[in-house]
């Protein structure tokens, strides 16, 4: 499970289905060491490098990297006015970033006299995602954002019959060679071969980028009278991770997905339904 979402133990509502309890703040931290070398380029210039980063956990919140403040060149450093304060953290204060005739505002905080709960805050910085162009986590550029460490994507090729149904009632596809993509909080989708798809496939312009499986293709798909503009998405050159559904294609949920189940009995309960998860997956 996820730490601080989906249901996880920092999560913002923890599901009725536990035995367990969390004592504490409703808002809570942790800071967890992360043991590999990151990056951070703007304009082709690094100006984050360390060994020494940690993930910052908050209830409800992704994790976001802390490092020692010797870790970004202080020399692309100046000054600003802004502060912010956080009830849990303390006052935050904020620095330019400026490479070139480049000035990235307010481009990394810290918290200098953090909170009483807080102290191993003190001495570190965080400078988002978005305040430069290009990370490395080790020599892989990162994809959307760091990976965080509490959330997985398993792949697992199923023989189950999986089809897929047009919103006008026309068939779609057909396979039993599909990947089931089981993902950290989100519903499970099925990826097919698309050998096994009927319908017509168009790619448009549309991408986006997962930081586990990486950066999809969507697809038009057309079928009779239907036709669903990014309907359906691919991978065509996925991570390592998730290099099992490379070509494959999922359909999104204007389409109905039907899974065949196990056999049983007549009159075999079965059995509790599992709660649905929240989210979509891409």
């Amino acid at each position: 499970m996820s730490l601080t979402r989906f249901g996880g133990p920092l999560s913002r509502k923890l599901p009725e289905t536990r035995t367990f309890t969390v004592e504490g703040p409703a808002h809570s931290l942790l800071l967890e060491p992360f043991r590999r070398r990151v990056r951070a380029v703007v304009d082709d210039v690094v100006v984050l490098d360390t060994v020494d980063g940690a993930l910052l956990f908050e209830t409800g919140l992704g994790p976001q990297l802390y490092v020692p403040e010797g870790d970004v060149r202080a020399d692309l450093l100046s000054p600003s006015d802004t502060t912010t304060h956080c009830p849990f953290k303390g006052d935050a204060t904020y620095r330019h970033l400026t490479v070139g005739d480049r000035t990235v505002p307010d481009a990394v905080w810290a918290y200098p006299d953090p909170k009483p709960d807080t102290p191993w805050l003190a001495g570190l910085v965080a400078l988002p995602m978005g305040a430069a162009d290009r990370w490395f986590d080790e020599d892989v550029e990162v994809l959307g954002h760091l990976p965080d460490p509490y959330h997985r994507v398993d792949l697992r090729p199923t023989g189950r019959r999986v089809t897929v149904t047009a919103p006008d009632g026309s068939a779609v596809a057909s396979s039993s060679s599909a990947v089931l993509l089981d993902e950290t909080g989100l519903d499970v989708r099925f990826y097919l071969p698309r050998t096994d798809v009927q319908a017509e496939l168009t790619r448009t312009d549309t991408t986006t980028v997962c930081p586990y499986k990486g950066v999809s293709t969507y697809w038009t798909v057309s079928t009779g009278g239907t036709s669903v503009v990014d309907g359906a998405w691919s991978y065509e050159s996925p991570t390592d991770e998730s290099r099992g559904i490379a070509e494959l294609v999922c359909f999104s949920d204007d389409f109905t997905v039907t899974v065949e189940g196990p056999r049983r009995p007549a009159g075999t309960p079965a059995g509790p339904a599992p709660g649905r998860r929240g989210g979509r997956s891409r």
